[in-house]
């Protein structure tokens, strides 16, 4: 069974809303594509790209006292890929996640980054997103991935933040943005036992309705309200 990132997270979530996709093929409503973020995430691959070909330290890090260079390597499009990515089969489970970059430091060590986008006042990193430990899940898991593969890999990851402004006095048909390059120390320990709780939750029955899952909480009251037992 080939299981991405994204579906590993969502056993995390709700393990009924897991077995539901995965065995019955019901999926969750998709949200809506946040396009602007995607426009962002391709242009700095881009920009990081033009520094990858130089083999030359980006500015960015220089900014912060860095010499890490993008990584070089002939599968950097296929670890890139959203429906291919870095792989690795793990009790019969191929789990796998499209990365958005990965460095090399001085050590030799691979260092996994990540790139997001907001728009925030006051923006405080991580510690201001509701999405935090997801994305620690998330850097921590494509580090598993490449220390599975044999790649000697640092701990710490970092996550490039854009933050765009809104207090400028004009659009002027252009997004200004600070950058901002944050430092985590990937954590691990949690994947392996989570691959076993989640092996345990295919092979049983349709677990019960998760208690903070929303998707769960109105499925029961809409088929409640219709008499239906989901």
């Amino acid at each position: 069974m080939r299981l991405s990132r994204s579906k590993v997270e969502l056993f995390l979530d709700c393990p009924r809303c897991f077995y539901l996709d995965i065995v019955k093929n019901i999926r969750r409503p998709g949200g809506m594509a946040f396009n602007l973020n995607l426009a962002v995430d391709s242009l700095l691959k881009k920009e990081f790209d033009i520094y990858r070909d130089r083999q030359e330290v980006p500015p960015l890090l220089l900014e912060h006292g860095l010499t890490m260079k993008p990584f070089a390597h002939t599968d950097m499009d296929l670890w890139r890929s959203n429906f291919k990515g870095i792989s690795y089969i793990h009790n019969g489970l191929e789990l796998f996640g499209a990365v958005d970059d990965v460095w090399i430091n001085q050590d030799k060590e691979l260092v996994i980054v990540d790139y997001k986008a907001t728009s925030k006042r006051g923006f405080n990193g991580l510690e201001g997103s509701s999405w935090k430990e997801q994305y620690k899940r998330q850097l921590s898991f494509y580090q598993w991935l490449f220390v599975k593969n044999g790649f000697v890999t640092s701990k710490t990851g970092y996550f490039v933040y854009c933050n765009a402004k809104s207090d400028l006095e004009k659009f002027d048909n252009k997004l200004e943005f600070e950058t901002y390059l944050i430092a985590y120390n990937c954590d691990t320990a949690w994947i392996e036992p989570t691959l076993e709780n989640l092996q345990k939750c295919l092979d049983g029955g349709l677990p019960k309705r998760g208690e903070n899952c929303d998707y769960c909480k109105y499925s029961f009251v809409a088929n409640e309200n219709l008499g239906f037992d989901f």
